[in-house]
């Protein structure tokens, strides 16, 4: 098996096991966050409705390279600006499979700063 595949599987698997337990509703929806190599993106899901309330990216930020820490910490900012904007307050994190450190750890510690709770 090549290791791109394998590091794919593992992360679906990780996946798998965390969506078992997390599940957005109207009242705390979820909060995913999927990492590329060149860029980051953070969306609020109600999963009741099967729609997306609120979505931020690096690509939208309007910043060159996407990939950073710090590029997550303005998408998390932009992401809690948004969300109480909509009337989101409390919401439910989701890692999609991704280690909770780096990237993810500064969008989720941003979108804390900016008012959600979770």
């Amino acid at each position: 098996m090549k290791p791109i595949v394998k590091k794919a599987l593992q992360r679906s698997r990780r996946k798998a096991r965390v969506r078992k337990n997390v599940f957005g509703t109207a009242d705390r929806p979820r909060l995913t966050v999927f990492r590329s190599h060149k860029n980051i993106y953070a969306q609020i899901i109600d999963d009741t409705a099967g729609r997306t309330l609120v979505a931020a990216s690096s690509v939208n930020q309007g910043q060159g390279y996407g990939g950073n820490k710090q590029a997550a910490k303005v998408v998390g900012a932009a992401l809690a600006s948004k969300a109480l904007e909509a009337g989101i307050k409390k919401v439910v994190f989701d890692r999609n499979g991704y280690p909770y450190h780096g990237r993810v750890q500064e969008l989720a510690t941003a979108a804390r700063e900016g008012g959600l709770k979770f």
